[in-house]
């Protein structure tokens, strides 16, 4: 219209269509056009217009441009109050809050300009920014001393509440006559932003028990407050009362219903309230890829985050932040990669929470060059972001940069927390030092963090895996201890970790004694103890245990049976574990491939191999370790030949020393020294035990003294206590009639003082 009009000779806009169409750009974002309209505007002389000078200014500070606002702002004459709020409202949402204190002082003290209650309005919003409680309570002051309506008392709790004055705000809640609906529900709102969450259902109560009508911010308030304390009948409470009220079809009040059930465990009641919302919003998706990711379904916050970006919708700094966990949690580097993207496009990569995901995110996928320069980046840090790389070190085993990182967090300045604990004590446990691990638990006593149930978890497992169970077990039966699932696991798996799986068994049983369930670890932890111990009657009770309890769709458990039936001889059960299994990976494939080559059925192992190789899984080194071994207890030469072969050239795989340890091996049963010896020349490795040790094997087998000498003088030097190989090479000087050479081995075996114990096994009797 506005066009239109400039069309016609004999029409000419004046102050009011030029506020109307400034209005309109502002509205919709046209901002180019907007600034051809103030040129205009200059044009005729109307920029010192009180009405027309509000409209640009209004539009420049929606534009960010701040500078030009102000320009236009000093050149009115005659401000009035409109004038200045518009000024302040936009310096109010600036980077620079502290300016829109200063218009409001300039206002009443130079140019004796009287505020409205659209002014404080306006105002408080920066006062939250500036966390300034002696502004807030100077305009406390002012609102006091005059009358205002309820909204600036509304406004005065949250900025109270923001500025983490929560019993302040609850004075002036208390204090407030004529209360409405958002004076409730914003004093519910600040105590949920201060983590008081029993006082919002307290507020709750109150509300119930007054007839009043809840709001929706009073809902949402509410259901943050049960989903926080894991309050399920509470919850189902508040949503009865949404019914009621006729807000729970609301896209925010159903968000919050499913992130409550989330966050309460009731997981497919959060799926069908959140696929029963009408018109997702971005805040609906960000809840519930948020409430998936913490409630341990990382994959089905990936495949929310994939269905929102079909639906074109833009991820906020929230949804980031909740999705990029879960792509840490699965490994999913290339979907990482792809959200660090966006929160670089939305300048939101410097931001502390997604920074700290980011690092957490390339430091768990290994990728510490990505991790150390986000981390670098960042224009401030905190404990957590440190903790972030602490822990990526420590669980890809880097111990030493697990402590430098500790060393420098403490240089920081910063105080570490728990969590530090917990990611800088299992550095120390992987290299067995328990020396600084005590001094780590000097310091946590200290601080005051031993009672933390997580931070005892870790000094258990520390003191296992130093192999001091005395110290683990002290730890573990402290009475002031209490202790959960993962306590229980922590043990189990140090008993297995030193070798003990007959006590980890024990362990296991005492578990379930004292009314504890095992889980998913639990039952990964015991399974091998059973393996080891060779309990099939043990193992198909715990079997019966995981059926009942509904684990027997779990990769990792359904791999650990395919495993434990393989070592105590089931070899049947094993395939129809495998076969029974809905969802299986490399590692089960990788399971049925090893329980082959266990029982030598090398023609299964390669049509196993072969089928893997067809359907497009994944085949890694353990893989051809297994099917390498197959082919060497079943004798296929040719075969074995080719796997290795084509571990290199067609999947570019290097081979690592177990690899030609087997091959030797495989070559040595046939003798194929000639092979073997250029073979060991033209390895990119030094030879280790396991190879010289399989052609040692070998020689015997062929009766080949040369070769055996040759093996012997490597092995000497490599295990240097080891008397089986000084045994082998006297039983081929007798068996070739070189008895002189027999003698002297031996002489010179007990010379050295060395001495072979007598062998023996356990089989379990049904």
């Amino acid at each position: 219209m506005y066009s239109s009009m400039l069309e016609e000779k004999d029409i000419h806009p004046d102050k009011y269509t030029f506020t109307f169409v400034l209005k309109a750009c502002t509205g919709i974002s046209d901002f180019e056009k907007g600034i051809k309209i103030h040129e205009e505007i200059v044009n005729r002389n109307l920029e010192n217009d009180v009405f027309i000078g509000t409209g640009i200014i209004d539009m420049y500070s929606k534009m960010g441009d701040l500078e030009s606002a102000r320009k236009v702002f000093d050149k009115i004459p005659d401000k009035d109050v409109v004038v200045w709020n518009a000024m302040i409202s936009g310096v109010a949402q600036s980077e620079e809050p502290v300016k829109a204190v200063d218009l409001f002082k300039q206002m009443q003290f130079v140019c004796r300009t009287k505020p409205s209650s659209v002014t404080l309005l306006n105002l408080l919003p920066a006062v939250c920014k500036l966390m300034d409680m002696r502004v807030c309570t100077c305009i406390h002051g002012y609102v006091y001393r005059r009358v205002f309506p309820v909204s600036v008392y509304n406004a005065l709790i949250d900025t109270y509440s923001k500025c983490n004055y929560s019993n302040v705000a609850r004075r002036v809640f208390d204090e407030l006559r004529g209360k409405d609906d958002v004076s409730w529900g914003t004093m519910m709102a600040g105590y949920a932003y201060n983590g008081n969450f029993y006082e919002v259902l307290e507020l709750f109560d109150c509300m119930k028990r007054m007839g009043l009508k809840m709001s929706k911010v009073a809902a949402v308030s509410a259901l943050l407050g049960a989903g926080e304390m894991g309050d399920l009948e509470r919850g189902i409470e508040i949503h009865e009362c949404s019914i009621q009220e006729m807000i729970d079809s609301d896209v925010m009040i159903a968000t919050s219903l499913m992130t409550m059930y989330a966050k309460c465990g009731v997981l497919d009641k959060a799926r069908d309230l959140f696929w029963g919302i009408g018109e997702r919003d971005l805040v609906a998706w960000s809840a519930a890829i948020a409430a998936f990711s913490q409630s341990g379904y990382p994959q089905e916050a990936i495949s929310l985050f994939r269905d929102m970006q079909n639906e074109y919708s833009q991820p906020s700094n929230v949804t980031l932040v909740s999705v990029i966990p879960a792509c840490a949690e699965l490994r999913e580097v290339k979907l990482g990669k792809s959200v660090h993207c966006h929160a670089i496009k939305a300048s939101m990569d410097s931001d502390i929470s997604t920074g700290t995901a980011l690092v957490s995110l390339y430091a768990k996928c290994n990728l510490f060059t990505s991790a150390l320069y986000i981390f670098n980046k960042m224009p401030l840090t905190e404990v957590v972001t440190w903790n972030a790389l602490i822990n990526g070190y420590a669980q890809i085993g880097d111990c030493y940069n697990a402590l430098e990182m500790f060393c420098q967090l403490r240089l920081s300045g910063l105080y570490p927390d728990p969590g530090t604990m917990v990611g800088v004590l299992p550095a120390c446990a992987s290299l067995g030092d328990v020396r600084l691990g005590t001094c780590l638990h000097c310091q946590i006593i200290r601080y005051g963090f031993e009672s933390d149930c997580h931070v005892k978890n870790a000094l258990i497992d520390l003191y296992a895996k130093c192999g001091n169970l005395s110290l683990a077990e002290f730890m573990f039966n402290k009475t002031e201890f209490s202790k959960d699932e993962v306590s229980w696991n922590t043990m189990i798996a140090g008993y297995m970790h030193n070798g003990l799986a007959k006590e980890a068994l024990s362990a296991f049983h005492s578990m379930k004694f004292e009314s504890f369930q095992p889980n998913v670890v639990t039952l990964v932890s015991i399974l091998p103890a059973v393996s080891h111990l060779t309990y099939l009657r043990e193992g198909m009770t715990i079997h019966a245990y995981i059926i009942k309890g509904g684990f027997q769709s779990h990769k990792l458990v359904g791999n650990s049976l395919i495993d434990m039936y393989a070592k105590c001889g089931q070899l049947d059960l094993s395939e129809r574990i495998f076969e029974e299994m809905k969802n299986t990976d490399s590692v089960s494939w990788n399971a049925l491939l090893t329980a082959y080559s266990m029982h030598g059925e090398g023609d299964c192992a390669l049509s196993v191999f072969f089928l893997m190789e067809e359907r497009d899984i994944e085949v890694d080194s353990i893989s051809f370790l297994s099917v390498l071994s197959s082919c060497r207890h079943s004798g296929l030469v040719e075969e074995g030949r080719k796997i290795f072969h084509c571990m290199r050239d067609k999947y570019h795989i290097e081979p690592d020393v177990e690899h030609y340890a087997c091959l030797v091996d495989m070559l040595g049963r046939a003798g194929l020294f000639n092979e073997i010896m250029d073979l060991l020349n033209t390895m990119p490795m030094e030879p280790d035990g396991g190879v010289w040790g399989a052609l040692l094997d070998a020689s015997k087998m062929h009766s080949n003294i040369e070769i055996a000498e040759v093996a012997l003088k490597h092995l000497v030097k490599i295990e240097r206590g080891n008397p089986a190989h000084y045994v082998v090479l006297s039983s081929l000087y007798s068996q070739s009639g070189r008895w002189n050479d027999a003698v002297h081995t031996r002489v010179k075996m007990n010379e050295i003082g060395l001495r072979k114990n007598p062998g023996c096994s356990w089989v379990e009797v049904k």
